[in-house]
């Protein structure tokens, strides 16, 4: 490879998109005249999907990123980024180097929100970082010797996976879930009623149809003037993105969200790909919404079509639909709700043992998979409402 004739790709984060963009595309243009540098402020690959085992008080294996990345022909610069030029194509890092790119693939994913509500930011935890879930879990040892109380709020996945983990992990806690909806309210009647056992059997009180107003050092206020008390709150509701886009000047939503084209390109930049949680991708029935198995096969499409695009062949556009909501209920439990295209769900759901089998399937680490395609690359799965376009080798 000549690196003063390469097209240089940049990615930006490290996290489930950004690997897989990484390493796939790697595979894919490893007889091509590339340079790919991949971007990240930690070595250490975050399983955000598990950050609630964490936080319970649970080890998760060490995935070194620098390790993987040698040998895969991608380049790993460990440092944040902190402005683009998207007129000049370069990258100004934390660090002080500045990248210059061809392409730059956006992977930054987000973070849960605190900032709207008073004191969320100060008082709650949340599951953004590992090292604040495991300082969250040391706090957690302290507070359950004594019997004390933990507020999560929140009614989606992530609340209801804290929730009934940290209940399950200490019998001895008090855990109050609050949700402004029903828990679990995307999903079926029947899904949400074992969802409401798994609650009863871990003795989990809910606060449903209520919402916060205050965060205060040891409860929560809520709008009905209502204290609740915590030694520990757990905010896992709200999502922000980075502003990294918004601030350069690339075309994005209300929310900072790179706004795509029906290929992942910026509209208003397309030397640009967006993938995962920071992009608005849209699809005939409607847009996409921050999840791990949408995230994915955005990053699987976006190397395959790169690849694609630098060898001059044609590519159609991104294909999406989901196909399940796993949630996990303890270590012993779990309850899956298949959907339609859309999110919305079908009659069909798993509980139970069964269940806890299937979310271990679908939700293992992906650091296997992560090695497997710098050997290959499998293809992107379909779903029910079509597939990621896949591009063929």
């Amino acid at each position: 490879m000549n690196a003063t004739t390469a097209h240089r790709i940049v990615i930006l984060g490290a996290g489930y998109t950004g690997m897989l963009t990484a390493v796939r595309l790697a595979r894919r243009t490893r007889n091509q005249d590339v340079h790919i540098t991949l971007v990240n402020p930690s070595n250490r690959f975050t399983e955000r999907l598990r950050m609630h085992q964490v936080a319970a008080g649970q080890e998760l294996g060490h995935f070194d990123i620098p390790a993987t990345m040698a040998g895969a022909g991608v380049e790993f610069h460990c440092a944040a980024a902190t402005a683009i030029d998207p007129e000049n194509r370069t990258v100004t890092l934390g660090d002080g180097d500045i990248l210059t790119y061809d392409t730059l693939v956006y992977a930054l994913g987000s973070a849960t929100d605190t900032g709207r509500v008073a004191g969320a930011t100060q008082h709650a935890w949340t599951l953004n970082d590992p090292r604040a879930a495991h300082r969250f879990s040391q706090r957690l040892t302290e507070i359950a010797t004594a019997g004390g109380t933990v507020t999560v709020v929140g009614g989606g996945l992530t609340g209801i996976e804290a929730a009934t983990e940290v209940a399950e992990s200490h019998p001895g806690l008090n855990v109050t879930l609050i949700s402004a909806q029903e828990p679990g309210w995307m999903m079926g009647d029947k899904a949400r009623a074992h969802l409401n056992k798994a609650f009863d059997r871990l003795g989990i009180t809910r606060k449903i149809g209520v919402k916060v107003a205050k965060v205060l050092p040891d409860a929560v206020r809520l709008g009905t003037g209502e204290l609740v008390p915590a030694d520990l709150t757990l905010w896992t509701t709200g999502v922000k993105v980075p502003q990294l886009a918004a601030e350069s000047g690339i075309e994005v939503d209300a929310r900072g969200m790179i706004v795509t084209d029906p290929t992942l390109r910026s509209v208003s930049h397309p030397e640009i790909l967006a993938v995962g949680d920071a992009a608005v991708i849209r699809q005939p029935w409607g847009e996409l919404h921050g999840t791990c198995q949408s995230g994915m096969a955005s990053a699987g499409y976006a190397a395959d079509t790169l690849a694609r695009q630098l060898r001059g062949k044609t590519f159609g556009p991104f294909r999406f639909g989901y196909i399940h909501q796993p949630v996990s209920l303890g270590r012993k439990d779990a309850v899956i709700q298949f959907t339609n295209a859309d999110d919305t769900p079908r009659r069909w759901y798993l509980k139970g043992r069964a269940a806890v089998f299937y979310k271990e399937s679908v939700s293992a680490s992906p650091w296997p998979s992560f090695k497997m395609h710098r050997h290959m690359a499998p293809p992107v799965k379909f779903s029910n409402g079509g597939r990621a376009t896949r591009a063929t080798a």
